[in-house]
């Protein structure tokens, strides 16, 4: 991305992302030019309310108005925090008549085997909650019960009595046959016009019931307050001249419209850290990069995600709110599109203090916006990684959030001294480096985790970092976890919103429908695709219009008996008895891939068929011959705290936008910019690159 105070008669498009702690705003002007951004503390009471906060300076920044707006891409944690911190509606369920404990049954095992103390995952549902109504589908789709009509009235005073406010529909088979589903969700809309329903065969018509009844819950969960929120913000900034569409970021990458995101705001969890992958991936596609690990820190999180010739490593499922923070099978599940990452609370927000053990702890626990740091002076009495980095000197109050938030440096030593140093035997700085490195450590450690579970090594790997905190903490978070080479983008302290500006308008639909490689019935799997297909495209076509789409076919299969699948792309085009023998041959050499070896004699099965529309990518530039490097003269120094050795060192103090392409800083430096500051460690060295990025390279020296 480039920056520059012009524009005038190129498109503009404004960009908003609110996160736990800021809200960021993005304003471009074309294809890739900033005309502004800018970082406002996040408004939890009203969203909104730090969202225009933060459109009205862009607009001042620029000398333009919103009505001069041609696209508006929104991401927000909201439906994220919202099932975490357990603030959606009162839910009920509606099942198969004898499926009645599906969330209690679960997949009938403990996620930690010999913990006595298991806390199982919170589901959102109680039992006394959970009703059942007769029918029956089969597997096939056929009906082998019909609904029971005339029981509806009865369960409907049930659900009266429980206090819901949402329901969540999820009967046996429904994905296969959605009949019932939509003839019960039709009879309770007659009967009770006000109580949100949502039905597992439009949310994710995929086979596993526990599966589908969680994600389809956590729809119903939201639901009601997304859809409040959503039709709140876009009024909101139609009073204020917006006339183009609001498209929101999705969990998979892709944007849709508001009505879609209202609908089906489940697809919304994590948006906020898609936006930043999709930015680190068009940052390695127009560095040449191949092999990447993205690195996001904000004010309440950090998140790593791996990313390969140019994609973010994406996934079917993921669970919400783990008991245990790195423990498959401890969370909620949810089956939607979703761009795969670690995420762990560690951000500049974290809280830190010391447990009964005497032992230094930071987070997962946030200040968030509210109160926010000690330093932010808003009545935050705990130290966090913020006030750490403000005492080792790495934060500069100068130059901090644009110079909109007054710094108090003495508040944060006096909160560090009185917490931990006081328990730990350690003076204010003492107490800083230790808070640092266990925090940098977290994340390294997050990392290494997210590679070896993705079959993956993070040597190789460069790092993108970005985010509020990412460029401050990337050089300490490397070297833990073995990567020598780092690139910060241009305007990182708001690289998701910018991310979001790069992300295609796009639907993915998964569907299950069982067949056998050898012997699908090609006519009835066709016509499934074409019925997907047709209906992403409409959803896209409302955030798009007539812009060109492509479309991308996928089976998801295993071999016969096996309780996983692997994902094979199909041709775009209808399937004929020639594709059984490449798509054989694809599957195996994938399968090789992940296991080592194929199994030959064993016939291959296909569960689930998934389809995506999306606009087509904006085409990369090439990439430009790296510049001949020089010697930049640092005029200014200042003293930090060297995250190496621990000892007082004087850091060349280097604005940003001060820097040419191929000018060289050798660490330790401070290179600051309005909504973040890159600490250069005394190990690494930095210079600006063709595109504008900032690589920092580990040389052991800290010199050239």
């Amino acid at each position: 991305m480039t920056s520059t105070s012009t524009g005038a008669g190129q498109a503009l498009r404004l960009a908003i992302d609110i996160g736990g702690t800021f809200t960021d705003t993005v304003l471009v002007a074309g294809e890739d030019t900033v005309l502004a951004s800018t970082k406002t503390l996040t408004t939890h009471q009203n969203p909104a309310d730090g969202a225009m906060e933060g459109a009205a300076r862009v607009m001042e920044q620029s000398g333009r108005t919103l009505g001069e707006v041609t696209g508006f891409i929104h991401g927000t944690t909201l439906a994220t925090n919202a099932l975490i911190e357990r603030r959606g509606a009162v839910v009920a369920t509606v099942c198969t008549e004898g499926f009645r404990d599906i969330l209690d049954i679960g997949y009938e095992r403990r996620y930690s085997q010999y913990d006595i103390n298991l806390e199982k995952p919170d589901l959102l549902v109680p039992r006394e909650r959970s009703f059942v109504i007769r029918e029956r589908m089969s597997a096939e789709g056929g009906v082998l019960i019909a609904l029971e009509e005339s029981a509806v009235d009865a369960l409907l005073r049930q659900i009266d009595e429980s206090g819901a406010e949402a329901l969540a529909v999820c009967l046996l088979h429904a994905y296969a046959n959605p009949a019932h589903e939509r003839r019960l969700r039709g009879l309770i809309a007659e009967k009770r016009p006000g109580l949100a329903v949502s039905i597992s065969s439009e949310v994710s018509p995929e086979a596993r019931e526990f599966d589908r009844l969680c994600t389809t819950a956590a729809n119903a969960y939201i639901q009601p307050l997304m859809e409040t929120y959503l039709a709140r913000f876009a009024e909101r900034f139609a009073a204020e001249g917006v006339t183009c569409p609001i498209l929101m970021m999705t969990a998979g990458g892709g944007m849709c419209t508001v009505q879609t995101a209202a609908r089906f705001p489940v697809r919304l969890v994590e948006s906020g850290p898609a936006g930043g992958a999709i930015l680190a991936a068009r940052i390695a596609a127009r560095a040449g990069l191949d092999e990447v690990l993205s690195f996001d820190i904000g004010g309440t999180t950090a998140k790593l995600c791996l990313i390969n010739n140019a994609r973010p490593q994406t996934s079917r499922s993921f669970e919400i709110a783990r008991a245990a923070r790195f423990i498959k099978g401890s969370g909620m599940p949810v089956r939607i599109p979703v761009i795969e990452m670690i995420e762990i609370g560690a951000g500049g927000g974290s809280i830190a203090g010391v447990d009964r053990l005497n032992r230094l702890t930071v987070g997962p626990k946030s200040a968030g916006s509210e109160p926010g740091p000690v330093a932010f002076g808003h009545g935050g009495t705990e130290p966090t990684v913020t006030d750490s980095d403000i005492t080792l000197g790495y934060i500069v109050p100068d130059t901090f959030a644009e110079g909109h938030i007054q710094l108090d440096p003495e508040g944060s030593k006096q909160a560090l001294t009185r917490v931990i140093g006081s328990k730990l035997a350690l003076d204010a700085v003492g107490a800083a480096d230790g808070v640092s490195r266990i925090v940098d450590e977290s994340m390294a450690s997050a990392g290494r985790m997210h590679a070896v579970e993705s079959g993956k090594d993070l040597g190789p790997r460069t790092m993108i970092a970005f985010g509020g905190n990412g460029p401050l903490h990337a050089s300490r978070v490397a070297r833990s976890a073995g990567v020598s080479r780092i690139v910060i983008p241009p305007n990182p302290g708001v690289g998701s919103a910018v991310g979001f500006l790069f992300a295609p308008v796009s639907f993915e639909i998964v569907r299950s429908r069982y067949a056998l490689l050898d012997s699908m019935d090609m006519d009835g799997v066709n016509g499934l695709l074409e019925r997907m297909i047709s209906e992403a495209r409409d959803v896209v076509a409302q955030g798009a219009g007539d812009a060109p789409a492509q479309t991308m076919r996928t089976a998801f299969m295993r071999y016969n008996g096996q309780g996983h699948e692997i994902e094979i792309s199909l041709p775009d085009r209808a399937l004929a008895s020639g594709d059984i023998a490449p798509l054989t041959a694809a599957f195996e050499e994938e399968y090789r891939k992940q296991f080592s070896r194929p199994v030959p004699g064993m016939e291959i099965e296909i569960l689930n068929w998934a389809v995506r529309v999306a606009t087509k990518e904006r085409a990369v530039p090439p990439v430009p011959a790296a510049p001949a490097l020089r010697p930049f003269d640092v005029a200014r120094t200042r003293p930090i705290i060297c995250d190496v050795d621990g000892t007082a060192k004087q850091a060349a103090f280097v604005a940003r936008a001060d820097l040419q392409p191929g000018d060289h800083v050798r660490g330790p430096a401070l290179i600051h910019e309005p909504q973040t500051t890159t600490l250069v460690s005394a190990d690494f060295s930095a210079h600006l690159d063709a595109i504008g990025n900032l690589v920092l390279i580990q040389d052991q020296k800290g010199g050239a």
